[in-house]
């Protein structure tokens, strides 16, 4: 709630002064004041239920509307997509995997690499290549498939091969990104 009436105040003072500024403009302050905001510890967000989703992708479609200054009622899709702007859920998917690759490549801190463990096969197979994770055990039906031990070992399994290999931080993210982008609007 806080998050969402921060950017909405953010979002009516760039709307006010929308006449003045050119498209990039408009598009830096957004990114500024608002997907800063829509992007801090959203990786908390995972699991939450949809209502509570769509009210912080709402306040991504109102600032996608301001800046390309399109209708209330023109479908939103398009210019999200135009803007290349992933939605909020694929967003949140995007950070925990980013946090994930940095674990396991000994660029993020011991808290987040230890839940981490490899899935050791018992015999040769061809799937031993793959670099999976060991999804854990979870007893709490509630909030135990939020909480990341569970969810970055499964979201990381789901990625195609291709993109678990790849050895540089920035070729990881490029890959991801477009990953997810197709996913969802293709």
């Amino acid at each position: 709630t806080s998050t969402c009436k921060a950017c909405f105040f953010h979002l009516r003072n760039i709307s006010r002064i929308r006449d003045c500024l050119s498209l990039a403009d408009t598009e830096k302050l957004a990114h500024a004041f608002i997907t800063s905001k829509l992007d801090n510890a959203n990786s908390l967000l995972y699991g939450l239920p949809k209502f509570l989703i769509d009210r912080v992708q709402n306040v991504q479609n109102v600032a996608a509307r301001v800046v390309t200054r399109t209708k209330k009622y023109d479908h939103i899709k398009p210019v999200l997509k135009q803007l290349h702007c992933l939605p909020i859920s694929q967003r949140i998917t995007y950070k925990i995997l980013l946090i994930t690759y940095k674990a396991l490549n000994g660029q993020a801190p011991d808290y987040t690499t230890e839940p981490l463990e490899p899935y050791v096969l018992t015999r040769n197979l061809r799937s031993s290549f793959k670099k999976l994770l060991k999804v854990p055990s979870i007893k709490l039906v509630s909030y135990g498939h939020r909480c990341f031990s569970f969810v970055a070992p499964s979201l990381w399994n789901s990625l195609p091969n291709n993109i678990r290999e790849r050895g540089s931080l920035s070729n990881f993210k490029t890959c991801i990104k477009t990953h997810l982008f197709n996913k969802f609007y293709y």
